[in-house]
């Protein structure tokens, strides 16, 4: 047997080399960008430090209702009754969908009440209806935020309204934001909804459109959630896709509404400028294939165990080379997801992941006259 090293491919980047963060400026306290698909962080500002999300509480209130609804233990069309403490939220001047007490509303209205006008009223509902009080539901939440590994986040209430133990940072708002779109597509598609109305206030119809400003801007934007609490002044977790890139983004402290929307919008446009995300791996696409000794088939077809991204600065120069490792001819009998190859990939000649490459078809030994023949063929001609 030998022991291979495959260069797979090599992509260059050279443009002039800066410092990664000179060109931008954003007036928040404290922000943080992530290029979704590759995991990397464009941009932090004070990104651990304390902050109070207020309505950005709401999107670990529609995690836990979508992961019920993934379980089995709920449903989009659960009636809801809604209680004297959830309906006096709708009378108390906060952000409502503007329920009636002792109405029966779906779990689905609630959640676009919640998700797409910040209803403070339909969080209370919604959290007492799926866990008999909001108390018991903020457990859940707790428990879920343990799960993602949110490291300095406590949740006291499903709306975010004030208390001083609702407390979070952007750090940790981010990472929730990504575990719901990568987990939840299904449901993520209520956040770019620009529109609700309700028609059982007691009165006319309400509609109200979404609080996001994004989403009225030509730029991708289909989430996520807006906050505001006069201690913290705007925050804002948002979101844009264009063609395959997703950035999102976490900023809190904006001085006014129009800044959460004008810086917002301008740092998530920097980082589709400023960088390029290149798909390294794409998970069970089919890789190359590799020599087989002694098999019924004499080349093996491989895949990625997942998928591979890598970030990088338009403006730094970068060198991605990937190295694909392994000792072969690879012996029969080989099993379909057996490990049989390391794919390293280095950025500028260092090191930096290595992805386990594996069989993605059976190969059985072939039968004992093949094998003479091959051991006789290798005998006599060698790897010729």
């Amino acid at each position: 047997m030998k022991f291979f090293k495959i260069f797979v491919a090599i992509f260059i980047f050279s443009l002039f080399c800066q410092k990664l963060h000179s060109e931008i400026n954003v007036e928040v306290k404290h922000l943080i960008v992530q290029d979704h698909n590759s995991g990397k962080i464009l941009l932090e500002k004070d990104a651990d430090a304390k902050i109070y999300p207020a309505s950005m509480t709401k999107i670990m209130t529609s995690i836990v209702t979508f992961d019920l609804l993934k379980k089995g233990e709920t449903s989009l069309d659960e009636m809801i009754t809604i209680s004297e403490k959830a309906w006096r939220m709708s009378q108390s001047g906060y952000s409502s969908m503007f329920i009636m007490l002792n109405d029966q509303v779906s779990v689905e209205d609630l959640l676009k009440g919640i998700i797409i006008i910040s209803g403070n009223d339909a969080c209370v509902a919604l959290a007492e209806g799926l866990s008999g009080t909001e108390e018991d539901f903020v457990v859940l939440m707790n428990e879920k935020a343990d799960e993602i590994g949110l490291e300095n986040t406590n949740f006291n209430n499903s709306s975010g309204i004030n208390d001083p133990n609702n407390y979070s940072t952007v750090r940790d708002i981010l990472k929730m934001s990504r575990y719901m779109i990568n987990n939840y597509p299904e449901y993520y598609t209520y956040f770019k909804e620009t529109s609700f109305t309700w028609d059982r206030t007691g009165g006319d119809p309400i509609t109200q459109g979404n609080r996001n400003p994004l989403l009225y801007k030509n730029i991708g934007a289909d989430g996520i959630k807006t906050g505001f609490l006069t201690v913290e002044q705007y925050s804002l977790a948002s979101s844009i896709k264009v063609k395959e890139r997703r950035l999102t983004a976490v900023g809190s402290g904006f001085k006014t509404k129009n800044s959460r929307s004008r810086e917002s919008a301008k740092i998530l446009n920097w980082g589709l400028k400023k960088f390029d995300t290149i798909q390294v791996t794409k998970k069970s696409e089919i890789f190359t294939s590799l020599g087989v000794w002694q098999g019924k088939k004499n080349k093996v077809e491989v895949i990625s165990n997942e998928d591979y991204y890598i970030t990088i600065p338009k403006r730094k120069k970068k060198i991605i080379k990937t190295v694909l490792e392994y000792a072969g001819p690879l012996q029969a009998p080989i099993k379909k997801g057996d490990k049989v190859a390391l794919l390293n990939v280095y950025v500028s000649g260092d090191l930096i992941k290595k992805i386990d490459i594996i069989s993605a078809e059976d190969i059985k030994k072939a039968n004992i006259f093949s094998r003479l023949f091959q051991s006789l063929n290798y005998l006599v001609w060698g790897d010729a």
